[in-house]
């Protein structure tokens, strides 16, 4: 299949016949690899007598123009690597070599067979049409000081995506990137954070990214919530590798300030993109449902809820949030 991607990621239209010539195998090979390729959600044009092509928009991954629109400083504390198809990014990035516990390792997959949400729930994503991305960074104090994090990286992902012509983008605590539709919000991009090691030394944290890109109206409809692409939020086609190198960027100089300061330093920025700010608000919890006016992050990123008995916080973990109606204009 990899072969076959190669041939067709001129976006031009190519045989069968062409297609089995250069790969050394017959044109039913050639169909059957064609129809996997569909069956992972890889948008292929057919027209007869012309052949085959990759439907136009559908940009495959490519380490060399990542890598190259990576930041110098960037480029020198980072391992890129990009695969055709894997279980999970969060697995796979754990097995690429580093020279150094202060190098970051970056894996992006075209496709996962068992990609991870929060909360044990799959993170679905159509061949071609999205970014997931995993990344490997050593930490080198308690668990503990780890709060707050992926709020951080919630904001450093919003922060991408504008950079890439995205707009209207909110973040939902804990770790969500919404867009602000016209008929409500539209969840674009989640993270989930996986931490092993020691809880009162060293520890090596596991940041999975995923982001819509260009889905089909068919893709779109079979998410369980509402959910959007780039492509929409920017009324265009956007760059797949553009938009993984602004990722790239943005988390690790993220990660490199988190180290030093905590969420303390992002707070402001986050509460400023809070799309629940002033709304009521249903808390789950394991056993448990709490409902109250969302009033922003504390300094460890523990959301603050005003409830009838006062001012309370949660921490993340197994705690969704959903939005009932606002107390004030949005």
């Amino acid at each position: 299949m990899e072969k076959v991607l190669e041939l067709l990621a001129d976006g031009a239209f190519h045989s069968g016949e062409a297609l089995g010539r250069a790969l050394g195998i017959s044109r039913a090979a050639i169909w059957k690899k064609l129809k996997m390729l569909e069956a992972l959600g890889l948008q292929i044009d057919s027209v007869k007598g012309r052949g085959y092509r990759l439907h136009p928009g559908v940009e495959l991954l490519d380490h060399e123009r990542i890598h190259n629109a990576l930041d110098p400083s960037i480029k020198e504390g980072v391992v890129v690597r990009t695969c055709l198809k894997t279980a999970s990014t969060n697995d796979l990035v754990r097995e690429i070599p580093v020279a150094s516990p202060l190098i970051k390792g970056v894996c992006l997959a075209e496709y996962q067979t068992c990609g991870r949400g929060r909360r044990g729930r799959a993170w679905d994503n159509p061949f071609g049409s999205t970014i997931s991305m995993s990344v490997r960074w050593f930490y080198s104090a308690a668990m503990a000081s780890l709060e707050g994090l992926s709020l951080a990286l919630g904001l450093a992902v919003l922060k991408a995506l504008e950079r890439c012509g995205g707009s209207h983008l909110k973040l939902k605590w804990p770790n969500d990137l919404l867009w602000h539709a016209p008929d409500g919000f539209r969840k674009l991009s989640g993270i989930l954070l996986e931490v092993h090691g020691d809880p009162t030394g060293d520890c090596e944290v596991i940041i999975g990214i995923g982001v819509n890109i260009a889905l089909s109206r068919e893709q779109i409809n079979g998410i369980n919530q509402p959910a959007v692409d780039m492509q929409r939020v920017c009324g265009t086609a956007v760059s797949r590798n553009q938009i993984a190198s602004e990722l790239i960027n943005e988390v690790c100089r993220t990660l490199d300030v988190f180290s030093q300061q905590g969420f303390g330093h992002f707070r402001a920025q986050w509460e400023q993109h809070d799309a629940f700010a002033g709304w009521n608000v249903v808390l789950e919890a394991p056993g448990k449902m709490v409902s109250g006016v969302a009033s922003g992050v504390d300094v460890h990123g523990g959301l603050l809820l005003q409830t009838r008995s006062g001012m309370m916080i949660f921490k993340g973990g197994e705690v969704s949030v959903k939005a009932m109606t606002p107390t004030k204009s949005k």
